[in-house]
């Protein structure tokens, strides 16, 4: 799901704890932190908010995987957790445990080797684009990961 809806490197920049950007699996009514928010006043319908979401994400690819992950877990009866109303933020690693709130992948790395794990994303994908978007997007991390940025030259070449 995450390599999907944050598909580039530069993605997982802003997914880090403290700021705006969600990083914990878990969701709420009136609480900000979490990934998914669903609003307290309803009106006629319900309506969710997924705060992870790329600008860089295929739209159309999103929504398919949201569809059958939705409809998943709509099937196949999956109860959701217990919302989290806490700063999720200010929570400790063990409140955040006890909670049972895990960690959204922090890189594009992570996020392929999750993506490999999950049947109900390739499902929504098939088979070809599951296939395509893995190789693209491990290329662009191997290339990534062997690069070497200006940060790393000011702050590592005089100390060694």
């Amino acid at each position: 799901y995450t390599a999907i809806m944050n598909p580039t490197v530069n993605s997982y920049k802003r997914l880090v704890p403290g700021y705006e950007a969600p990083v914990y699996i878990a969701w709420a009514g009136r609480n900000r932190s979490p990934l998914v928010r669903v609003p307290a006043s309803r009106g006629m319908g319900t309506r969710l908010e997924l705060r992870s979401v790329d600008p860089m994400a295929n739209p159309y690819i999103a929504m398919a995987v949201l569809l059958e992950v939705g409809l998943h877990g709509i099937e196949n009866k999956i109860e959701a957790p217990a919302p989290i109303e806490e700063n999720i933020y200010i929570m400790t690693a063990e409140e955040r445990k006890e909670a049972g709130i895990t960690d959204l992948p922090s890189t594009l790395h992570n996020a392929l080797k999750a993506l490999t794990e999950d049947e109900v994303v390739k499902a929504a994908l098939g088979e070809h684009i599951y296939t395509s978007f893995l190789e693209a997007k491990r290329i662009e991390w191997a290339s990534y990961a062997t690069f070497v940025s200006q940060w790393e030259v000011d702050n590592y070449l005089d100390l060694y």
